[in-house]
C-alpha cells in the first residue's frame, strides 16, 4: 500500500476511534505523528481480529497500570462518545483496576473519568 494511503487510512481510524475530538497534524508537521497514523492507526487499529472497544479496553488496562491521567482521560471520552462503555462501566473499570494496579494509581483515574462522564453529557445535551 502507498504511503498517502496508509497515511489517510491513519487518519481516518484516528478520527474514527478518537470521536473526532484530537486534531491530526498536516502530513509532514512531525515525523512522529507521521509514523504514528501510518502504523499504530493504519495497521494495528484497524485489524479485524478485535474491535475498537476490546483494544480500548487493553488501552485502559495498560494506561491506567501506568498511571497516565491525559491519555485515560482522552480515551475515557472517546470511548463514552462512542458509546463503548457506558459511565457506570467505565467507573467499574478504574474498580478493577485498583486491585491489579494499585489503589493509589486507581485513585488518581476517579476525578479524570468524572470529568470526562460530565463533558459527555454536556455535549449530549447541548446537540454537539
Amino acid at each position: 500500500m502507498a504511503d498517502e494511503d496508509r497515511y489517510q487510512r491513519g487518519v481516518e481510524m484516528i478520527k474514527k476511534v478518537y470521536a473526532g475530538d484530537v486534531v491530526v497534524p498536516p502530513k509532514g508537521a512531525m515525523a512522529f505523528s507521521d509514523l504514528m497514523l501510518e502504523s499504530l492507526f493504519a495497521e494495528v487499529w484497524t485489524r479485524e481480529e478485535l474491535s475498537i472497544r476490546d483494544r480500548r479496553m487493553i488501552l485502559f488496562g495498560a494506561i491506567g497500570a501506568l498511571g497516565e491521567k491525559d491519555t485515560f482521560a482522552i480515551q475515557a471520552k472517546a470511548a463514552l462518545k462512542n458509546q463503548e462503555l457506558t459511565p457506570e462501566q467505565l467507573r467499574e473499570i478504574i474498580i478493577t483496576l485498583a486491585n491489579y494496579a494499585g489503589y493509589p494509581r486507581a485513585a488518581g483515574l476517579i476525578g479524570v473519568a468524572e470529568k470526562a462522564i460530565a463533558a459527555v453529557a454536556q455535549e449530549q445535551d447541548s446537540g454537539d
